[in-house]
């Protein structure tokens, strides 16, 4: 019988071959935090059934944290929410992520792109977090709000900080997430009273302006949803980002590909994902007893649905190599089911621009050492991901 693991370990890693062995025994494994599901057929299954909501909003409890300013906020996200509350606040938020709106703002996020990649071409090196990942994602998300450009700093200082929420380490990141809570609450509440006062063609605007048959968002929903989408949409870009080119230069074929095909931008966002997301286990919890495929599920209990052992599972994937040109089964990077990620179309389109461009500019990367890293379990990625390259390498290229 397979070890049980402790996904809160920091220096347990999800992509082990122990997990890989433990999958191969069987489709789940004990853990301390409920049972982890290995295999792409039961993973998507569970993610679907309705026997099962969420389960994140246990996530503080499960971490020590019981109160407080995070547990409290935390229990009012979307992540969180079930049933009517949620399926309301979708209803209202959906508008302003729908694939035509994001697609349309393709030619943004190339502009963005280059004008970040010319900082530093010319130099032959780069620090990917800091200089690339991280302002473009948290520009993007300055330009979703519309919100000043300039004040992505501070935006992507409380993202970062509030991105240790999803870490094994939350309980001890308690004081710097509050913090971070703190500052950005301020920041959204002015910003929704100003465009209150001075509506503007923005995403801000539409959500105040946006109501249903269900109703409308009240301020204080609006002021949560939207501290939740600053830092989960810069946060995950972020991080993705610095994954894929992670996977990408240990492919050095791939990766020139890629820089040689920019239709390839979108097949290859999906394939990193698959084998590299940052969401490394995502959550679910049994509503009632469940008994599946030779599994008991009490009512309460918990499953984690493991992103990679699923996606390279070999009896979903027969080839499960990493390839940009194959077409696979959908991932499960983004989830599944009711709680499948809201703005996936953003994170889809902003990386799909930027990671043909980069391989484009940057033909021959190849990592300068091995860079500073987040476990790899709960949300991973860069925190220091430093490339070298050939300077001056430039290629002007179009995303369509």
């Amino acid at each position: 019988m397979p070890a049980r693991f402790d996904l809160s370990d920091p220096t347990f890693d999800v992509t082990a071959p122990q997990v890989h062995a433990a999958r191969e025994d069987d489709w789940y494994v004990e853990t301390n935090l409920g049972w982890a599901v290995l295999r792409y057929d039961e993973a998507q299954a569970i993610l679907k059934d309705r026997r099962f909501i969420q389960g994140n909003a246990k996530w503080p409890a499960q971490n020590g944290i019981h109160s407080g300013l995070f547990s409290d906020w935390w229990a009012e996200t979307l992540l969180s929410l079930e049933g009517e509350d949620h399926a309301r606040l979708r209803t209202l938020l959906r508008p302003a992520f729908r694939n035509k709106t994001i697609a349309a703002m393709s030619p943004t996020f190339q502009k963005l792109a280059h004008e970040l990649i010319d900082g530093f071409v010319e130099r032959g090196e780069v620090e990917l977090v800091s200089e690339f990942a991280e302002p473009y994602a948290a520009r993007i998300i300055c330009i979703l709000l519309g919100l000043p450009e300039d004040d992505w700093p501070q935006v992507a200082h409380w993202a970062d900080d509030l991105g240790k929420s999803f870490g094994v380490n939350v309980a001890r990141d308690v004081p710097v997430i509050e913090a971070a809570l703190t500052g950005l609450e301020g920041y959204v509440e002015a910003v929704i009273e100003d465009r209150a006062a001075n509506p503007r063609d923005d995403l801000v605007t539409t959500l105040l302006q946006a109501h249903t048959d269900e109703g409308r968002l009240d301020r204080h929903e609006l002021s949560v949803a939207l501290v939740f989408l600053a830092f989960a949409g810069m946060e995950t870009t972020r991080n993705q980002i610095g994954l894929a080119l992670q996977t990408l230069l240990a492919h050095p074929d791939q990766w020139r590909l890629l820089g040689e095909r920019a239709d390839l931008g979108r097949q290859a966002v999906e394939e990193v994902m698959r084998v590299n997301p940052t969401v490394t286990w995502v959550t679910r919890e049994a509503v009632e007893d469940v008994d599946f495929r030779g599994l008991h599920i009490p009512a309460g209990g918990i499953v984690q649905v493991i992103s990679h052992a699923a996606g390279t599972d070999p009896s979903a994937m027969p080839d499960p190599a990493f390839d940009i040109t194959q077409v696979r089964p959908p991932h499960l990077g983004f989830g599944a089911g009711v709680h499948h990620c809201l703005g996936h179309f953003v994170a889809r389109v902003d990386m799909s621009v930027a990671l043909p461009l980069l391989a484009a500019r940057m033909p021959d990367a190849r990592p300068d050492g091995p860079g500073e890293w987040l476990p790899v379990s709960g949300n991973t990625g860069p925190v220091r991901f430093p490339i070298r390259f050939t300077p001056g390498t430039r290629r002007d290229q179009d995303v369509s």
